[in-house]
């Protein structure tokens, strides 16, 4: 499963979100990749998601695959909603 998310966060998904966002994923067995700007990474790996240098405006997508996909999916998508009231 996939999804689109806009980033509206004033600095984009810099080392606190990306921290957060990376801990959460990594409560989950499913397969997270995040891909933006053509580029793909581990949703769990701290250095991928910081390397894809995410600014303010962009559109990522989040594609999860395994058993407990759709909780995470839901994990996350709450994530990107909070994120986008801070």
């Amino acid at each position: 499963m996939n999804r689109e998310f806009l980033i509206v966060n004033e600095q984009g998904i810099h080392a606190r979100p990306a921290t957060e966002l990376v801990h959460l994923a990594n409560q989950y067995q499913a397969k997270m990749t995040i891909t933006y700007n053509g580029a793909s990474t581990d949703l769990k790996s701290i250095m991928g998601v910081l390397s894809l240098g995410v600014i303010r405006g962009s559109t990522i997508e989040i594609d999860i695959e395994g058993t407990d996909a759709p909780e995470a999916m839901n994990d996350i998508t709450k994530f990107f909603q909070a994120l986008r009231l801070k």
